[in-house]
Order: C-alpha cells, then sequence, then structure tokens
C-alpha cells in the first residue's frame, strides 16, 4: 500500500492498514495557498508584526515560530461587550482571489499519488477568541459575559467557515488539517460543559461542512482532550491529530472502537538538544509498544506540523517505526498507563489544615464563595467577618487562602479547571484590598518572596501566569519577570529584591536549557545555598530538574504553589 492508501484504510472502522505509517509521511500539508500568504505572509523571523485581525506577532530570532503577544495596551478587544466595535475579520474574498491554479498544481504535484493534499488552517475558533483579547480575559468572558462571547464566537465561525469554503472550492484538497487548543497536557482549558456550550456546536457547523463536501476532517490538538473524545467524534472529526502520551491512548482505543484515528503519541520529551540516541529509540520503542496493537494508530511526534525541533531526533524516529513494521508481533501484555498528575505528597495534609480552619462557619462561606468565583459574595462576606469582629489575618488565612489552596488541589484533581481559577483569583485580589489597610505593618502569609518568569528565547506565559496566580493565592509575594527572561535577570532580581525563591517557567524545548544556566549563574553568584530554584512547564520533566540541579519540578499551578511553601518551610 501507498502512505495514502493506508491512511484511507485507517479511516474505515474495520479498516486493515498494512503497516505502521511513519509520522506525516501520508500528509502533505499545503501552507502556500492564497489565504495563509495573506494571514502569515508577514510573520518573518527577527520582527514583530500584526496579523490581519491587529493581534501583535512576535517571531524571535531565536525562536522556533511566532507567538501572539497580548497586552492590556494592544489587546485588539479590551471590552467583548462592545466587541462589535473592535473585533473586524480580514476580507478573504478581496485579498485571496488570485494565485489558486499555480497553488493546486504545485501542491498537488507534491502530494502525487503517494499523500493525502491538506488544506491548513491554523488559529482555530477558540484559539482566535484568545488571540483578540488574552487567554484570561476569554474564560473569564465565558462566565461574565456569555451572551457576547457565543455571538464574538459566531462570528469567528461564520469566517472560518467562509474560509474553509475557499479552500475547498479552489485547492481541491483531500483533507483540512485545522488547528485549535483546548487544553494543557493535563486538563481541558473549562469543564467539558462549558466547552460544549461555547465550542461543540461552532465546531459541529464548521467540521460538518467538510465533511458535506467529502472532505477529511483532521483536528490538531496537542492537549489532554478525553472528556471530550466522543464529542470530537460526534462533530465529525475523523484524525486526531497531536494525541499526548497522557491521554491514555490504550484506553481511548478500547473505548473508541475505530472511531477516531490517532495521530502523535511520541511527546516533546526526546526533542531536545542532547537527547541520545538510546533515549529517543528507547521512548519510540516503548510508545509502538504501548499503541501500535489497539489499532487505528499514527505513531507521530505530537507537533502540528511535520519535522522536530531538532534534526538528530527525526531519523530515530523513523528508523525504529521502520524496525517495528520489519519485527514480528506477538500478543502483549497491556502496558501500564503514562501517569497523570500526581498530587503533592502533602496535600492531604494541608487539606486537614485547612478543613479545621473552616470550622467557622463564616471563613467557610467565603472559601467556598472564592471558589466558585463569585466575587460580589466574598466582598460582602469579607465584611461580614470584619463586621463580627475576625481579624484581616484571619480572614487572610483561614478565609480566602483556604479557598485558593482547596481550588489548587481540585485543579490538580482534575475537579476544577483554568476559568474557575481565574475568576478565584479575582475575588482573592477584590477582597485583599479590602483587608490591606488592616494588614499594614503585618508579615503576609508564609514568609516567602518569589521572582518568576518564562525563560530567555520563550515567549508563553499562560502557564507562568496560573502559577503566579496560585502563589499569591497562597500568602507569598511574587514578582513576575514576564517572559523571555535573560538568566541574569533572575539572579539580579533575586539579589536585589531578596528572593528566596526563583520560579522558571518554559514552552518550548529550545529554551528549557536556559534553566541550567540560571542554576549555574546562582552557583556563581553565591545564592544558590539560600535560593531555592522550582521548574515547570510542558517538557519539563523530574529527571531533568535533578539534572540541572533545581530543586523541585512541578506539572501544574497548585502542586506549584503547595511545593513552593514546603521548599520556604524546609
Amino acid at each position: 500500500m501507498t502512505p495514502k492508501e493506508i491512511f484511507l484504510e485507517l479511516l474505515k472502522p474495520n479498516g486493515k492498514p498494512e503497516r505502521q505509517l511513519k509520522q506525516y509521511e501520508a500528509l502533505h500539508l499545503c501552507l502556500s495557498d492564497p489565504i495563509n500568504g495573506y494571514l502569515r505572509g508577514n510573520r518573518v523571523r527577527g520582527s514583530v508584526s500584526k496579523d490581519r485581525w491587529g493581534t501583535t506577532i512576535l517571531f524571535p530570532e531565536d525562536a522556533p515560530g511566532a507567538t501572539p503577544h497580548i497586552t492590556a495596551d494592544d489587546k485588539v478587544c479590551p471590552d467583548v461587550t462592545r466587541w462589535r466595535d473592535y473585533v473586524h475579520a480580514p476580507d478573504l474574498l478581496a485579498n485571496c482571489a488570485e494565485g489558486w491554479e499555480a497553488c493546486e498544481k504545485k501542491a498537488r504535484e507534491a502530494a502525487g499519488d503517494q499523500k493525502i493534499l491538506c488544506g491548513f488552517m491554523g488559529t482555530g475558533i477558540f484559539e482566535q477568541t484568545h488571540f483578540l483579547m488574552g487567554f484570561e480575559d476569554t474564560l473569564t468572558n465565558l462566565y461574565e459575559h456569555p451572551r457576547e462571547m457565543h455571538e464574538l464566537i459566531d462570528y469567528i465561525t461564520e469566517y472560518r467557515l467562509l474560509y474553509v469554503k475557499m479552500l475547498i472550492d479552489n485547492l481541491h484538497p483531500d483533507a483540512i488539517f485545522s488547528h485549535d487548543d483546548w487544553g494543557t497536557k493535563e486538563a481541558l482549558f473549562m469543564k467539558p460543559e462549558m466547552w460544549r456550550e461555547f465550542y461543540k456546536e461552532p465546531y459541529r457547523r464548521f467540521y460538518g461542512y467538510i465533511r458535506s463536501r467529502g472532505v477529511i476532517a483532521i483536528h490538531h490538538a496537542d492537549s489532554y482532550l478525553v472528556p471530550i473524545v466522543d464529542d470530537m467524534m460526534e462533530i465529525g472529526i475523523q484524525v486526531w491529530q497531536g494525541t499526548l502520551p497522557e491521554n491514555d491512548i490504550p484506553a481511548l482505543q478500547a473505548h473508541l472502537k475505530g472511531g477516531l484515528v490517532l495521530m502523535g503519541g511520541i511527546g516533546a520529551a526526546i526533542d531536545r538538544p542532547d537527547s541520545t540516541e538510546e533515549e529517543i529509540r528507547s521512548y519510540v520503542r516503548d510508545a509502538l509498544q504501548r499503541y501500535c496493537p489497539g489499532g487505528h494508530y499514527i505513531p507521530s511526534i505530537t507537533y502540528g506540523i511535520m519535522g522536530t525541533v531538532y534534526r538528530h531526533v527525526d531519523p530515530y524516529i523513523d528508523d525504529e517505526i521502520d524496525r517495528y513494521n520489519a519485527g514480528l508481533h506477538l500478543p502483549v501484555t497491556k502496558l501500564p498507563p503514562i501517569p497523570r498528575r500526581q498530587t503533592a505528597a502533602s496535600a492531604e495534609k494541608t487539606r486537614q489544615q485547612t478543613e479545621q480552619a473552616e470550622e467557622n462557619s463564616l471563613l467557610k462561606a467565603v472559601a467556598d464563595a472564592l471558589c466558585r468565583g463569585q466575587r460580589k459574595k466574598v466582598l460582602t462576606l469579607t465584611q461580614q467577618c470584619l463586621d463580627a469582629g475576625l481579624d484581616a489575618r484571619t480572614i487572610l488565612d483561614a478565609g480566602l487562602v483556604a479557598g485558593m489552596t482547596r481550588l489548587g488541589e481540585d485543579f490538580s484533581a482534575g475537579r476544577a479547571f483554568v476559568p474557575e481559577m481565574l475568576m478565584a483569583a479575582r475575588c482573592m485580589n477584590a477582597a485583599t484590598e479590602v483587608l490591606k489597610p488592616l494588614l499594614v505593618g503585618e508579615q503576609r502569609g508564609p514568609s516567602g518572596r518569589v521572582c518568576i518568569g518564562t525563560v530567555r528565547g520563550d515567549l508563553h506565559d499562560i502557564g507562568k501566569n496560573l502559577v503566579k496566580i496560585m502563589m499569591e493565592g497562597s500568602g507569598l509575594d511574587v514578582i513576575d519577570l514576564g517572559v523571555d527572561v535573560a538568566p541574569e535577570t533572575f539572579i539580579k532580581t533575586a539579589q536585589e529584591q531578596g528572593c528566596d525563591i526563583i520560579a522558571l517557567s518554559s514552552l518550548l524545548t529550545t529554551a528549557m536549557n536556559e534553566m541550567r544556566t540560571v542554576v549555574q549563574l546562582a552557583e556563581e553568584a553565591g545564592i544558590r545555598d539560600r535560593v531555592k530554584i522550582m521548574v515547570g512547564g510542558a517538557p519539563i520533566t523530574q529527571s531533568f530538574c535533578d539534572e540541572i540541579g533545581a530543586d523541585a519540578y512541578t506539572d501544574d499551578a497548585g502542586q506549584a504553589a503547595r511545593v513552593a511553601i514546603e521548599l520556604l518551610s524546609a
């Protein structure tokens, strides 16, 4: 079979492909059509630009790709209640009418008879909303302004429908490859019910239209999506590209019964400049043994485009797949799934302490309202606590901080999601403003100051911002250095501001070694004995933390706050 024939066989519930595909070998992604050129043509390495919606796009010289940069001063939509005044979709009909014939000819020649020709569509419906107003505003607006968010999402959906119609009419692709990340590697960005309320029907329209045109629907999301995987099948997605190992792929295969092709399973952990041949081969062999027997699977790097960042990695991945295809496969014992989040060892102790502190009904009501994101109620209850004679320190620690701690544990356990954390943080900030005059001269929370930032070469800040929220909610004094922070800046800030902890974040494997430099500089500066260093981010692991000599690694924001307090108490 050709790669294309194998791919088409995988789409059949009872298909019988003759071998495993090697990553993207069956797909040709057309990235040069007139719409992509119009929307993304000004993204040049080493530049700062605006996209056609008005979003600022940064593309540093040393970054693997461009990244949106949304601040309070430059967000396209600062007020969702007036979104029509700010948001104007690019005029595709007026600007993308020419050049299709030559593009199709070139793309068809490249795909030939061996590959599926894919029209490529980046920045999906959810991503477009947070490109316009920022990630935090997007998620909190789903709670605070649902009507306007539904309207804005419908507007973006109409734009995406026009976009895909033009692609299909002019490029005549075999498949549409559309991007939209709906979660982190450990959890959805929002409750499954919220995703269904706001995004399921728009995507049913989008993928329904694609399928009605006889085109294959491929969705990229390198996220944990188990809670909505049945919905993905229902709305017409045929291939989920970017399936992370954290989704427990063998369990998904057993559940889906061929209803969805899973493409991925090879995470970013091995895509590093220092990864060895044996490390890469061992990781890939393990993935193939875990996932191939379940069928309807394409082993691939989980990135939403072909190729690893470091060129030495791909050949070993492909060669291991070749070796697997050449081998004799006998039934194997099901290997245990890759574990998801593990709650910190002290979580139960922390919960017991929280429960003891919440015995007072008013304080418990404060914590409950904060966990539900009820800002007005939190403020009312805070005042009631003061009127009842409770001191500000008790209200802060046994009410507000207790609520944030409980929410952090729920987040770690997958019972709470990013919007709830953001809403709670706003409650926390509002109530703290009321208590602040009464806390003057008092030491707030644990004795600790943290400087936090995303390391040099990385502009991603969502994870960093969540850790900051949870640390502040736990009573720590946090200095946010932002993104693309030089190692020297971390050290200088720690020295000048008397920081007890340096917290480092990275989403990109290309930037993670900056963490090693921070540890080295801390040692050279003579502060390593008194300053703890924490690391986190999608490609970071406990073994990497140990290797560079950092003090702690955590894989979610709630756990990071708890571990920071443990480090300060040690």
